[in-house]
């Protein structure tokens, strides 16, 4: 786990302080459910971040006695509670809506609202594109997830902003709460997404199709005097790809040998894939299954 991974995490924490102070702003001085319900939606995006600054510090931490896979998986239960919160925040902003619409009201001063909700926005688009950068180039789901979180409080928030608009324009003070509502069925629609995508990772889910294919390349090209490699599995937690395989020797071949081939192979995956954790199974020539992985 690099520093900055943990430097982005807890800036993260201090962007959604920023953009909450805003966004209460634009409520309070509006009175608007709209902009309460995106307001509501911040108070879990701070709650998140601060959730998966404490997830990357437990993953970083070394493989243990009770431990000894290490604690990569620490990520993907904090994506799971973030899309838990999520859920929670859609609900409660269905509630504020279903008050707003049976009391419904016209909004006050709703430019300098707009301006506040506004500049709230704008940072949080800035910071939703920085967090999907660096969770995918450390293959973080929690920054990954904390990203999408925010990219789905962008979303909401031009929504919210562009009904806005309209709501002292055509001086209908109900739009305000359906807005409200459309913005709770879409921020609940992304937190079931954060927890689907989540529970494959803890599942033990096989690594993606492109990740597995640079495997096979990787094992093809370096596995030079063995005979073939079958029963390849992938699973991925966290940053780390966990790979194992069963590579098929002559049966006269020495032990020396053999392990210098799993030394090759070893390091081949260490320049080309830094996260991966390597589990090889030699066997004579009399087990092969001739099918699998075709040794170039």
């Amino acid at each position: 786990m690099s520093r900055r991974t943990l430097w982005v995490a807890a800036t993260s924490v201090l962007v959604g302080i920023v953009v909450l102070g805003l966004k209460t702003l634009a409520w309070w001085v509006t009175g608007s459910v709209a902009l309460l319900s995106d307001a509501l939606e911040s108070i879990i995006n701070v709650a998140a971040s601060l959730g998966a600054l404490v997830a990357l510090q437990i993953s970083a931490r070394p493989a243990d006695d009770n431990h000894q896979f290490g604690h990569y998986k620490a990520e993907y239960f904090s994506a799971v509670a973030e899309g838990v919160l999520v859920m929670l925040a859609a609900f409660t902003i269905l509630r504020e809506a279903y008050g707003g619409f049976m009391n419904p009201r016209l909004p006050d001063q709703p430019f300098l609202g707009m301006v506040f909700n506004g500049l709230a926005t704008v940072l949080n688009a800035i910071w939703c594109w920085v967090l999907l950068r660096e969770g995918k180039a450390h293959r973080s789901p929690a920054l990954i997830a904390d990203g999408k979180h925010l990219l789905s409080d962008v979303i909401t928030s031009v929504g919210v902003l562009a009904g806005f608009v309209l709501v002292p324009l055509t001086g209908w003070p109900r739009l305000d709460p359906a807005i409200a509502a459309l913005v709770a069925l879409n921020v609940l629609w992304m937190g079931w997404g954060l927890m689907r995508e989540s529970v494959g990772g803890l599942m033990d889910e096989a690594a993606p199709a492109d990740v597995v294919a640079r495997i096979r390349e990787l094992v093809s090209s370096h596995a030079q005097g063995a005979l073939e490699v079958h029963d390849l599995r992938t699973r991925h937690a966290g940053r780390m790809t966990f790979v194992e395989f069963h590579l098929v020797v002559p049966g006269d071949m020495t032990v020396a040998a053999a392990h210098a081939i799993c030394d090759r192979i070893e390091t081949a995956f260490a320049e080309d894939m830094k996260d991966a954790l390597l589990t090889i199974h030699v066997e004579p020539e009399a087990e092969a299954k001739l099918h699998g992985v075709v040794v170039l």
